[in-house]
């Protein structure tokens, strides 16, 4: 057995000689230089530092070496491969800082735009006004009552008192339904002229005690102006049981006012005249801007009841016995109320709505600020 080779030369070996050992580590240290992203440094860090590297297979001839030569050989694979891994690290910074760098820029999110590029909707305050006023009347025990919009003469008109020579049954006052030979006079359908059709139809179609509210599209012959439109709104309320009286329509109508503009308000009633009921009065409420004290007062003048003090609500009135028999009620037995208004005429009461034709032209800058109450 022969003994070791103690004059044996760590620098005749080829992997091991100082300028093989700086050449390997100046490839190394140019590969991670040239590396231009993460990717590519992966490659040169496999070639340069992995278990298959010029380093790593010199490291691996260090231990056939005599003991007296193992540490000179030691300390220049690494001092060579410490360098190499400190390049190595230094390049990997900063290719991820430039990654993360890119991707803010390429990945930013605007956070002063609006998170949503759709606005938000609104429900028609004419909606939900109506369904708010229908929803005072339900609390008192009335039931909604609904009916068609194309009505028949007979329901819209006769049923309700109105004579044939009636001048609200006249063209100029009412649309007429073509009939099939184009004659619109003679069809006996109607565009429904007020909600009081459905009265009529409840009345025939259940037997009293009847509490019902009918709000619903109405159309008349009127031109689009600030203050009148051809299709609007209104809200009709009818209770026929025995005993109603006057006294009875005075407290449901000061119950809604009431319930819509506070409890302070008051009403009054003015005698006037309607086919369908008798007798008949006009219903005016306290304005409730100036709660009367505009009246006589120069120095406080209020826009909302031109300094009148009063605001008129609507027509009301005890129902016609003549159209409780064209409905099969006896009069003799039962009595009964109705009043009725136009929501539009209402919320512009409410809300100051100078120009009635802001409520139909559908300009959601007008509808958005009501928001969407239900």
């Amino acid at each position: 057995m022969s003994a070791p080779n103690k004059s044996y030369d760590p620098v005749e070996v080829e992997a091991l000689k100082p300028e093989e050992i700086e050449r390997m580590r100046d490839e190394a240290l140019a590969a991670f230089a040239a590396a231009d992203s993460l990717d590519a440094l992966h490659e040169a860090k496999v070639a340069h530092t992995g278990p298959a590297s010029p380093l790593a297979l010199a490291n691996r001839e260090i231990g056939a070496l005599p003991p007296h030569a193992k540490a000179d050989a030691g300390k220049r694979v690494g001092m060579a491969r410490g360098a190499v891994n400190k390049a190595l690290a230094a390049r990997q910074s900063e290719l991820e800082a430039e990654r993360d760098a890119r991707v803010l820029v390429e990945e930013a999110v605007d956070v002063t735009l609006p998170h949503d590029r759709v606005p938000a909707g609104a429900r028609h305050p004419l909606t939900t006004f109506m369904e708010r006023v229908a929803d005072v009347f339900v609390s008192m025990g009335y039931e909604i009552a609904e009916g068609p919009e194309v009505e028949a003469e007979w329901f819209n008109f006769d049923a309700l008192n109105f004579t044939p020579d009636h001048p609200a049954r006249q063209m100029q006052d009412t649309f007429f339904v073509e009939g099939p030979e184009g004659d619109r006079g003679e069809s006996g359908v109607v565009l429904r002229t007020h909600t009081s059709p459905v009265q009529a139809r409840s009345l025939l179609d259940r037997e009293p005690p009847v509490y019902i509210v009918c709000p619903g599209r109405v159309y008349r012959t009127d031109e689009l102006d600030a203050t009148h439109t051809p299709v609007f709104h209104q809200i009709e309320l009818l209770a026929v049981d025995e005993g109603l009286t006057m006294a009875d329509l005075k407290g449901t109508m000061d119950h809604m006012v009431q319930s819509l503009f506070g409890a302070d308000m008051k009403t009054r009633l003015r005698p006037n005249y309607f086919p369908f009921t008798e007798p008949s009065a006009e219903m005016d409420m306290l304005c409730y801007v100036c709660k009367g004290e505009s009246v006589g007062n120069p120095d406080r003048p209020c826009r909302t009841c031109s300094s009148e003090g009063w605001i008129e609500l609507g027509g009301c009135g005890m129902v016609n016995p003549r159209v409780l028999v064209a409905c099969g009620v006896d009069p003799e037995k039962y009595s009964g109320f109705a009043f009725g208004f136009g929501i539009e005429r209402m919320l512009m009461f409410r809300h100051n709505v100078e120009d009635m034709r802001d409520m139909v032209e559908g300009d959601v800058r007008f509808t958005r600020p009501f928001g969407m109450e239900i």
